[in-house]
């Protein structure tokens, strides 16, 4: 069978939030690809509950929004990308209405365009505009039937990138470039080759390399992965994000149970029925996530419960349902009525602060190369993400990513043909066991050493097993045909590799970085931690 090459002008590999926006923004006369590694909304944004963070309101300001975000990123934000990032908010807003987006209204809410906000933790005004407790369904199927429509847009679903094509793979190239991708066509068990001027890197988070998590099962940090591969810094990938709040119940592996619920008023209380969050900070429930993950961490570890619980059944029925009709639908499916009883909650893995470090236009250390949404390092998160500012900036800075490659496109030529994919010398895997057993023991060892609280001993501890795995998983990945497990298996290890690196460099306690060896806040380290490839070599300007 003839090798398989594709071209485009752009090639963006994720399909959620960040990857769908930036194919609607990009001009109708490009040819633009969209990788999708399962069905095309199949990724976090379709499970997003809460919203997205913007000053609407006349009582809010740009300004409150800036310092609200700083305060929550413990002083690793990068001050002027944060004032980027919220100013771009209303805009965005108005974009996701202009697409069809029908966000919940309050029409005695004048002041506000006539949309019901709520609050969250770290907020101190009501700004998250949300479409009820789906928001990231909302936008993610409306998206979605967008870019559908869409001539120029082709579609790859069921497709996943096993690494970047860069210059390197040509012969005698005095150039620095990404050219594309090789692509598993994961119905034909073929790699295929895919050539752009411009690749987008879309695939959201990590998470998926912690045992427990909100994410869905295509979170396994690919985009992370092949971009350091290929020579680009990362930075922060200590800042793993814990969701407070997730079902806990055997049928209910990776609910979330949205945080807006704190945000109208809900309490968490210990299995005797006792409010706790008051004992750990003056804003209680609202405080941000880091602290509220630590203190319901804590308390189960103190008492020995297997979770704690989340009650609003104090609030009308009516209102509960009105407002959290997801939320109350999964609940009673699992025979919890939540206008009438607390939810059992435990913290789960949930965002990755960290990633490939960008610029103000979204492009990578790579020429050729952008990234956009949970993938990217912007600095507006720095050690913990406020809530609901991760899907803004998807749409900021993917608005971002296609300003700057319409404005590089003139000049931009189409790659060479590069070599295609080689199985020449690789057989049919022989044990799968190998990928099921290593994923199951990677999940496990970074939930218990690498989460929420962290030692040196333990950091040490699970780099040894990392090494380890990635020596086995690298023999496998050389001698055997590649398909979707062990591509996401061999992602997976080096971002967790990335992440103990990470956290071990960073000696002090900050946001989500909490470290039983170094308690307190080191001013000394007021600073992003970045991670350097061997192969890095500096952008040029321009």
């Amino acid at each position: 069978m003839p090798d398989t090459c594709h071209r485009h002008d752009v090639l963006i590999l994720g399909s959620g939030a960040a990857g769908l926006s930036l194919a609607l923004r990009l001009g109708d006369d490009l040819s633009v690809g969209v990788v999708s590694k399962r069905e095309l909304i199949e990724g976090s944004t379709v499970y997003a509950q809460g919203g997205i963070s913007a000053v609407l309101d006349a009582r809010d300001s740009i300004e409150s929004h800036v310092q609200d975000t700083l305060k929550a990123g413990a002083g690793l934000c990068d001050r002027e990308v944060v004032r980027f990032v919220v100013e771009r908010g209303p805009d965005n807003i108005r974009w996701l209405l202009d697409q069809g987006v029908e966000f919940t209204r309050d029409e005695e809410r004048l002041s506000a365009g006539g949309y019901h906000l709520t609050r969250e933790g770290g907020h101190s005004h009501r700004r998250v505009v949300h479409a009820a407790d789906a928001t990231g369904r909302a936008i993610a199927t409306t998206l979605e039937s967008q870019v559908r429509d869409r001539r120029n847009v082709t579609l790859y679903e069921q497709h996943i990138a096993v690494d970047l094509i860069t210059s390197r793979h040509l012969p005698d190239s005095q150039d620095h470039r990404c050219l594309g991708a090789y692509i598993l066509d994961r119905g034909t068990g073929r790699v295929e080759t895919f050539l752009a001027r411009f690749v987008v890197l879309a695939t959201g988070g990590a998470s998926k390399v912690y045992l427990y998590t909100s994410n869905p099962d295509v979170s396994t940090g690919d985009g992370i992965a092949m971009a350091w591969r290929a020579g680009c810094r990362v930075a922060n990938m200590e800042f793993m994000q814990f969701h407070p709040t997730c079902l806990y119940h055997p049928e209910a592996r990776t609910f979330l149970v949205t945080e807006a619920l704190r945000g109208e008023g809900a309490h968490l209380l210990l299995p005797d029925g006792e409010r706790f969050m008051p004992r750990f900070d003056p804003r209680a429930e609202l405080a941000p996530r880091d602290v509220v993950a630590r203190a319901i961490d804590h308390e189960m570890k103190r008492l020995g419960s297997e979770c704690v619980y989340l009650d609003i059944s104090h609030r009308p029925a009516d209102f509960i349902i009105e407002h959290f009709p997801t939320v109350h639908g999964r609940c009673l499916e699992l025979g919890i009525d939540i206008t009438r009883e607390p939810i059992p909650v435990v913290p789960a893995a949930h965002y990755t602060c960290g990633g490939v470090m960008v610029d103000r236009h979204a492009r990578t250390d790579l020429p050729g190369l952008y990234a956009s949404g949970e993938t990217a390092y912007t600095g507006l998160h720095g050690a913990n993400r406020m809530a609901s500012n991760s899907l803004l900036e998807c749409l900021v800075y993917s608005e971002a990513a296609a300003a700057d490659i319409a404005r590089l496109m003139p000049d931009a030529s189409d790659p060479q043909e590069v070599p295609h994919w080689d199985e020449s010398r690789v057989t049919e895997p022989d044990e799968e066991v190998v990928v099921t057993h290593n994923w199951d023991e990677l999940r496990r060892f970074m939930w218990d050493y690498v989460g929420i609280v962290r030692t040196n001993k333990r950091l040490r501890r699970a780099k040894r097993r990392a090494d380890l795995l990635a020596q086995e998983v690298i023999e496998y990945y050389s001698h055997f045909r590649v398909g979707n497990d062990l591509i996401e298996l061999r992602n997976l290890l080096e971002v967790a590799d990335l992440i103990i690196q990470s956290a071990l460099r960073r000696r002090e306690s900050r946001g989500l970085h909490y470290t039983l060896d170094h308690l307190a806040k080191d001013v000394s380290q007021r600073t992003p931690t970045i991670l350097i490839p061997d192969d890095y070599q500096p952008r040029p300007r321009g």
